[in-house]
């Protein structure tokens, strides 16, 4: 009984130390990605999930790096947004809050039509058979696809 407890304790060690790792190996730095490597970085994701033609996946880098290049000033004017939005709080200035809430709607609202117009033009590139692999949810599960939350250019890529 004492050997079969320590057999346990001994998994439930190792089964903590693995879930402690980072999620993708080894992290050389705090810093999320760049633009291209997280297009990269999905581009192989779909390659693999879709069986991309080497054609598909050159098509589908430049139609998430061309999407990823229109969000990256709308991101940087979103952050700038929200940092003076806290100022505007902290100074209970009620018609800039106001007005940073309508451009934060705005630049939101932009963001996501080009994530969508992204995913359209690759939805586009893919054969039938690829297109019901993906509609099936194909790693993303329902709703949006690589332009979406979890894509190349949204929240917390």
């Amino acid at each position: 009984m004492k050997k079969r407890s320590k057999v346990i304790a001994l998994a439930v060690l190792l089964a903590g130390a693995a879930l402690a790792q980072t999620p993708f190996g080894v992290m050389t730095s705090n810093a999320p990605p760049d633009a291209a490597t997280m297009v990269a970085n999905q581009v192989t994701r779909l390659t693999a999930l879709l069986s991309l033609t080497t054609a598909q996946a050159a098509q589908a880098t430049t139609i998430f790096t061309n999407a990823q290049t229109a969000i990256t000033p709308l991101q940087t004017k979103l952050s700038t947004d929200y940092t003076s939005m806290q100022t505007a709080v902290k100074s209970n200035a009620t018609a800039t809050i106001n007005s940073l809430s309508t451009d934060i709607g705005t630049v939101t609202g932009e963001i996501v039509a080009v994530q969508n117009l992204a995913d359209a033009a690759f939805y586009a590139i893919l054969t039938t058979v690829q297109q019901t692999i993906f509609n099936s949810g194909g790693g993303y599960g329902p709703g949006p696809g690589p332009g979406g939350p979890a894509g190349p250019g949204g929240p917390g890529r």
